[in-house]
């Protein structure tokens, strides 16, 4: 008597048009919507620096929702995986550069976060052979501190409230600065275990 293999499902096929990348989607347009407000407010003009907050703050809300939908609903695709962290580095270093470029923000604080968000991406592909690295919850925290800190920076407070703006980013690069030297590490462990 001949047993049949029991038949193997078929492999979920995820469309590209789903909610998650349509709101990285949106995040990847409102970035030179960002741009365009806060050279117009040239970091000067109340009205036009609070429209540039609020452009950023909509547009890192994506950030967290479309991750959310895609774990929630099983919505994960190869161009999200990829569109995603590259919409999140474009909207941060965008954000960082004009508020150095407006000297709001010292241009050693803004190469040093920006070395370690491309470093870890270039980190990734270096491993991607061997496994994947996750986003950890020091990572997480990372992002958190540094939307709150640019948010802080980029709204029009009053000079007596500039120096939590000061305190926010200089929590957001220390926790930026660990996490990489975490990543680097995991990355290394990865790369030794595949050799072994």
């Amino acid at each position: 008597m001949t047993h049949e293999p029991a038949p193997v499902p078929a492999p979920r096929v995820v469309s590209l048009y789903n909610a998650a990348n349509a709101l990285t989607v949106v995040r990847i347009v409102l970035v030179p919507v960002f741009l365009v407000l806060v050279v117009i407010s040239e970091m000067t003009d109340p009205d036009w620096r609070i429209a540039a907050c609020l452009a950023f703050c909509v547009a890192s809300a994506t950030d967290f929702v479309d991750g959310w939908i895609a774990r929630r609903w099983h919505l994960v695709t190869s161009f999200g995986k990829v569109a995603d962290p590259i919409a999140d580095k474009a909207l941060t270093g965008t954000a960082l550069v004009l508020l150095s470029a407006y000297d709001h923000l010292p241009w050693w604080v803004t190469i040093t976060i920006l070395v370690r968000e491309w470093g870890v991406t270039a980190l990734r592909f270096w491993v991607i052979r061997y496994g994947i690295i996750p986003a950890s919850r020091g990572g997480k925290l990372k992002t958190g501190l540094q939307i709150v800190a640019i948010a802080w920076y980029l709204w029009p407070v009053p000079e007596s409230a500039r120096l939590i703006g000061v305190c926010l980013m200089g929590a957001a690069l220390l926790v930026t600065v660990v996490t990489g030297v975490a990543y680097l590490v995991e990355a290394l462990r990865l790369r030794a275990g595949a050799r072994q």
